[in-house]
């Protein structure tokens, strides 16, 4: 499948750099980019922890901000917190699909080292099963 993804969040350091690193370790193939509304200064240390323990590393990511995106086509545009689904910007390039998949923030978590990183894959692993839906479903149709 050839296809262009954007995925949005607002700090751009957790759950849409999960969604891309899987995303590409489905499919190296797709072009996956993943931006942010108010995009933090680096990725998530704990979700780079989580995503390095499944074998995929988003260590080299760097949040974005969306505004460098509006401009260009996607096939799909996919946020993935509310926040970044409310004030999602307008694109003036084509955007084929906009789907909305969200999930809770992991950087919400409090306890201890273990409680939070349990957080953070509890999220992980919700975002790989949706992810995972969401490409079979568009191979599908492709």
């Amino acid at each position: 499948m050839k296809a262009k993804f954007l995925i949005l969040c607002t700090g751009n350091s957790c759950r849409s750099q999960m969604a891309e690193g899987f995303l590409r370790s489905i499919d190296p193939g797709i072009d996956v980019f993943s931006a942010g509304t108010k995009p933090a200064r680096k990725v998530n240390p704990y979700a780079v922890r989580v995503m390095e323990e499944i074998g995929i590393d988003i260590s080299g990511q760097v949040p974005e901000n969306v505004d460098i995106y509006t401009d260009k086509e996607f096939d799909y545009v996919i946020t993935v917190c509310d926040n970044a689904r409310e004030i999602c910007p307008v694109f003036t390039g084509k955007v084929r699909n906009r789907l909305h998949i969200g999930f809770d923030d992991p950087a919400d978590a409090v306890g201890s080292d273990e409680e939070i990183l349990a957080e953070y894959r509890r999220i992980r692993d919700e975002i790989r099963t949706e992810f995972a839906k969401l490409y079979e479903n568009i191979s599908k149709s492709h």
